[in-house]
């Protein structure tokens, strides 16, 4: 018998309908694709902890769903698209008839339908984007190439930016979604801030999605860590600062994230551990959260539209570390680039020499001469001083003095095949 044999029934039952299960635990194949992918390969199979379920025993798993045999077999798992669409379910509507009633949040909101069983939802905006049900193989496909090629971007190596206590942490309070972690580490990692610490977030930690969107900065991901409280996740922290759109009757300090980071500097350059504390995405943070911190920091925003994105915050934060940093970089620096500066790029070039541009000036005054430009001729002197003028002020380089000559020798004389015959 193989180990696909072994580790999956085609023909278990789950709310009533045929789906492909794990036999030795019975739990949907979905499930364990749904916990590899959010979890990691090797969290999530300890997390699973199904007798015989390993990396080797794990393909042929991954296989039956990312090839969607399911389909051939007549059966689907709960929660995914497939078995969305083989029961006909095409919109929102058909999904709420299925059942007797759903229950929105904390049950002030209630759906009735005209089938059996209650379906709890945390808000109707979760259950438009929920309704229709996951992609189960294309999260299969997914985990199969880590498993066969490693992580994506495992070759992208990062190190911490600093030693610990040098730079302040980022704390956010129960996360969401593991998408925003993601993004606020990449963040994090564009301004030099190594220091990620979250508080109870939903999906779990570690999280595979908050890899993904790192986008390489996997350095800042593996080295975050995961708190059940505020208080454990400050523990260590002498002054914690904790942002807000939404004034607050708390007799604090309120700073500009320019103040804020100049406190910081203070601080940490006098050994102290520094914090900035951000919200949930939704509500951002309680006012008895907010108690414990020892500023609050405002963003400058449009007082009609104040909400900011967690990782636009942090971004924002981020930036203003890094500008008052000796470390800053306009842009990337590879072996085959160089650091540069703020003002004209010049690359290998290099401005004109006063002779160069003079000899354009001459080239250019002979031909205006030639073809009868200064007209009337009393008025040459003014038009050519105008002219050195604007010319001189373009601050022309080498190369570009140049290719002004060669225009103006090809407007008088023609170039090639158009070379006008001498007069």
């Amino acid at each position: 018998m193989t180990a696909e044999q072994l580790l999956i029934i085609k023909t278990a039952i789950l709310d009533g309908t045929p789906a492909p299960v794990v036999a030795a635990s019975g739990r949907p194949v979905s499930e364990v694709v749904r916990v590899c992918h959010e979890r990691t390969i090797d969290v999530g199979l300890e997390e699973l902890a199904i007798p015989g379920l390993d990396r080797a025993s794990l393909e042929p798993l991954l296989t039956y769903c990312a090839e969607l045999r399911c389909e051939g077999d007549g059966a689907t798992c709960p929660g995914c698209k497939r078995r969305t669409e083989a029961l006909g379910i095409h919109s929102l509507d058909d999904f709420i008839a299925r059942y007797k009633e759903i229950v929105v949040g904390d049950g002030e909101v209630r759906l009735l339908g005209q089938g059996e069983g209650t379906l709890h939802t945390p808000a109707l905006a979760a259950l438009e984007k929920t309704w229709s049900g996951e992609n189960y193989w294309f999260w299969a496909r997914r985990i199969l190439r880590k498993l066969r090629h490693g992580i994506r971007r495992a070759h992208i190596q990062g190190a911490a930016f600093a030693d610990a206590g040098e730079t302040p942490a980022v704390i956010l309070m129960e996360p969401q979604l593991a998408d925003n972690v993601g993004m606020v580490a990449r963040a994090m990692a564009n301004f030099g801030l190594d220091d990620l610490r979250l508080i109870a977030p939903r999906d779990g930690w570690p999280n595979e999605k908050a890899r993904i969107a790192a986008s390489g900065a996997n350095y800042v991901i593996d080295d975050a860590v995961a708190f059940p409280s505020l208080e454990a996740a400050i523990g260590d922290v002498n002054w914690l600062a904790a942002t807000t759109a939404r004034q607050r009757d708390l007799r604090k300090p309120v700073m500009t994230p320019i103040e804020a980071v100049g406190e910081m500097r203070r601080r940490i350059d006098r050994g102290e551990r520094c914090a900035v504390l951000f919200g949930r995405e939704r509500s951002g943070l309680e006012t008895s959260e907010v108690a414990n911190a020892d500023a609050l920091i405002m963003i400058p925003v449009n007082s009609r539209f104040a909400s900011l994105n967690l990782a636009q915050a942090v971004l924002i934060l981020g930036y203003e570390w890094m500008r008052g940093s000796d470390a800053q970089s306009l842009g990337r620096v590879t072996t085959y680039e160089k650091p540069i500066e703020a003002g004209l790029y010049m690359g290998a070039d290099r401005p004109a020499t006063k002779d160069e541009l003079i000899g354009f000036f001459e080239h250019l005054e002979g031909e205006l001469d030639r073809l009868g430009f200064f007209n009337p001729p009393h008025k040459r002197a003014t038009v050519v001083r105008n002219l050195r003028t604007m010319l001189t002020r373009m601050g022309a380089t080498e190369q570009e003095v140049r290719t002004l000559r060669g225009i103006v020798a090809t407007l008088a004389k023609g170039k090639g095949h158009a070379r006008k015959p001498s007069t």
